[in-house]
């Protein structure tokens, strides 16, 4: 079984990534989510593309869920026996955490893919908001995947260059669009790859929403508008499927960037999860639902 941990902060392009890759392997792939949320998202977005998912939502498999994770790779491996097993960890838990999983189950072989967005890269790394968080989720990996150079400015990817540089310097490095890389993985030297030094987590506060019955398009995409310039509190990210009057949606937002489109599949549950700091919850969970939502 080949094993791949695609760690990133939030919205570097993981579940794109994912979904690329699934499709480019062959024999039989199962990916494993880990979505921080209680609505779990990412799960349904890879099954909807054909994909056989398992989610660990409501947590971090780093800390919270790390028997969770013991527990289900142990269920994979015996009870499934994939050819491929990818794992994505939610954008605040620790790729170390769940190679050190993996170590400890003897499950090899096993690649670490970091995914990082290099538009918003060098000023989080400049503020250092997320401290040894951020340095981990660089240090842990084989393979480093600047993502998203199509709408990052040449300085920002020098930068993005520079300082994975000096942080992970036997890495693999590639540059990428939406997360894409041809043919398979390159091979990598496991040389570089540190593991983390005490409590890296990241704390982050969140909300998960579930809504009743169908919603309205023009006054969800409306809010959700609203929501990603942080009229809410400070949005990191936020992700909703929903089902409106025009059929099934995926609404999702980045450090302030927002995007929507129509959803593959019929949603269930239509359902939101925002992550950021100093969220006002009760406001935002009111001009979400318009009475017609309930906090998880």
């Amino acid at each position: 079984m080949k094993t791949v941990v695609v760690g990133g902060l939030l919205g570097a392009g993981k579940t794109t990534f994912i979904g690329n890759y699934a499709g480019s392997v062959s024999g039989k792939t199962v990916v494993l989510v880990n979505d921080f949320g209680k609505a779990g998202i990412d799960g349904e977005i890879l099954s909807s593309g054909g994909l056989d998912s398992i989610e660990l939502p409501s947590g971090c498999v780093c800390c919270t869920l790390k028997f969770d994770l013991i527990t289900t790779l142990k269920k994979i491996t015996e009870e499934l026996s994939p050819d491929n097993l990818l794992i994505e960890p939610s954008g605040i838990a620790s790729p170390s955490g769940v190679t050190e999983v993996l170590d400890m189950l003897k499950i090899a072989p096993v690649t670490v893919v970091g995914i990082v967005d290099a538009a918003e890269f060098p000023g989080l790394y400049a503020e250092q908001v997320y401290g040894t968080f951020f340095r981990d989720q660089i240090t842990t990996a084989d393979l480093l995947l600047i993502n998203k150079t199509d709408i990052a400015g040449r300085q920002e990817i020098a930068k993005t260059e520079a300082i994975i540089e000096s942080l992970n310097p036997g890495a693999v490095v590639l540059k990428t669009v939406n997360a894409h890389i041809s043919g398979p993985l390159p091979e990598v030297s496991k040389a570089g790859r540190k593991r983390a030094e005490g409590e890296v987590h990241f704390a982050f506060d969140s909300l998960s929403l579930k809504f009743r019955g169908v919603v309205g398009y023009s006054s969800f995409r409306g809010f959700f508008g609203d929501l990603a310039k942080g009229l809410y509190g400070d949005v990191v990210r936020a992700k909703a499927l929903v089902m409106t009057e025009k059929g099934s949606f995926r609404f999702d937002a980045v450090y302030g960037k927002e995007e929507s489109g129509p959803f593959a599949s019929d949603i269930g549950e239509s359902r939101l999860v925002v992550i950021g700091r100093d969220l006002k919850k009760e406001e935002l969970a009111s001009a979400a639902g318009m009475g017609n939502s309930e906090i998880l």
